[in-house]
């Protein structure tokens, strides 16, 4: 056990190039690296890994998967190097029972990588990733991110990384594109929830209206917040490190819940 509550994190990954790119995000995710009270081993919960039923990874030196395609060579060289963690995997089992399935296949894909290799560069400590499960509703999720709260005070970081906003369909790939309104729109409403600890909304996201429906056209990027949610406290302190929308259809917005818990720089 720790004396100290870990925090819990929310990353808006946006793409995969955020791994090599020094920009205001990537300076945020590591300004946090060195702020967090260092974790025992970190639980990933990334858009990139859909299953049917809980999937942890369960290798002692999971790979690097490079779960994309189009960009240059050398984000393909790139690698996260970090060991599994076989004790988390056992508490997992805990925690959720014992039908979670036990995974040698997938290992660290770039919602995960691509950001801890700024939070954490050096890959030293232990990640192990949980999947999304498509048989879950929302409300499920948020129930499964609610049985892992014992973690946060036994030293094990729990993050999310997708997007609050995600449409890749109507990306505007010229540079500094502005933002589309109903995106600015999902993104301020959500974060208002998020600072008025007014949760319940966010669970029934399709209920927020029309631009939901443009911001969240596939749930998997929205759903790691499910989890964080649930794994979070009442009374949590709610800070948000980054803000702002690329490509004017995909949200940066990262979240800390339990900042109370970071350590002073």
């Amino acid at each position: 056990m720790t004396a100290q509550r870990m925090p819990i994190a929310f990353f808006g990954h946006g793409s995969p190039m955020n791994a090599l790119e020094d920009n205001r995000y990537t300076r945020a995710w590591r300004a946090m690296g060195q702020t967090f009270p260092r974790p025992r081993a970190i639980l990933s919960i990334s858009a990139h890994w859909v299953t049917r039923g809980s999937a942890v990874t369960a290798q002692t030196s999971p790979p690097t998967i490079h779960d994309f395609g189009g960009f240059p060579d050398r984000l393909f060289a790139a690698r996260y190097p970090a060991p599994g963690d076989p004790e988390l995997v056992l508490r997992l089992r805990e925690l959720l029972g014992p039908h979670i399935q036990l995974d040698n296949q997938w290992g660290l894909d770039h919602g995960t990588w691509s950001v801890l290799m700024h939070v954490y560069p050096k890959a030293d400590i232990p990640v192990v990733q949980l999947s999304l499960d498509a048989t879950l509703s929302a409300g499920q999720m948020f129930e499964l991110g609610q049985t892992l709260k014992p973690l946060r005070d036994e030293g094990i970081l729990v993050l999310g990384s997708g997007n609050i906003v995600h449409n890749l369909g109507r990306m505007n790939w010229q540079p500094n594109a502005p933002a589309y309104l109903w995106a600015e729109r999902f993104d301020a409403l959500v974060v208002n929830r998020l600072e008025s600890g007014d949760w319940k909304d966010l669970l029934d996201y399709a209920s927020l209206g029309e631009d939901a429906l443009w911001a969240v056209p596939t749930p998997e990027h929205y759903l790691p917040l499910i989890y964080c949610l649930g794994c979070a406290a009442k009374g949590d302190q709610v800070v948000l490190p980054t803000r702002g929308i690329t490509g004017g259809a995909v949200s940066m917005l990262s979240v800390i819940f339990g900042a109370g818990a970071l350590a002073t720089a």
